[in-house]
């Protein structure tokens, strides 16, 4: 799974709550998160905390964070085909495990590996799908969000700040 030659190789599993509803699937591990051995604990990860918590979502009670990939790629690039294939039966036993009721997947890689749907993430973001029961919704990936941040109407960080709300009134209505 992991490549030994060329990194430290920390697998990174999750972070959250195995009781959560919510289930947050990212691409892999960056710098921060391979360090720390929790997904979502750099940059990107604190703007996603925060969009959750303006939700009045409780990341550490209501979310479940985990990645596609469990280790860092070299050079931080983006996962391989490969990669993806060899990694998603860890990812299928975690969705497995933790049963969310709703899955966001965060960027176009959780979406290719999850919904086996190749198209740009801006097209699909903010849609329900239907997973294998499970309700299931794209959204940018907060390092999109870092490097647009214009909060005008229409904007990625707007949209996706209405995504998260839609995930919130969804959550709710399930319980």
């Amino acid at each position: 799974m992991c490549d030994s030659m060329n990194r430290k190789n920390k697998i990174v599993v999750s972070r959250g709550s195995p009781l959560a509803n919510l289930m947050i699937i990212g691409e892999a591990p960056g710098a921060k998160e391979e360090e720390v051995g929790k997904p979502f604990v750099g940059r990107s990860g604190k703007l996603l905390d925060k969009l959750l918590q303006n939700a009045g979502i409780d990341i550490n009670k209501d979310v479940y964070f985990c990645n596609v990939i469990k280790c860092r790629p070299p050079k931080n690039r983006r996962p391989t085909k490969t990669e993806i294939q060899e990694n998603l039966p860890w990812l299928y036993q975690q969705i497995k495990l933790v049963n969310p009721r709703v899955i966001v997947l965060v960027g176009a890689t959780a979406l290719g590996a999850i919904l086996k749907i190749k198209s740009r993430i801006s097209i699909l973001r903010g849609e329900w799908f239907n997973w294998e029961g499970r309700l299931v919704m794209p959204v940018f990936h907060p390092s999109y969000l870092l490097r647009n941040q214009s909060k005008e109407e229409g904007t990625p960080m707007s949209l996706t700040k209405s995504d998260f709300l839609k995930i919130k009134e969804k959550i709710d209505t399930l319980k």
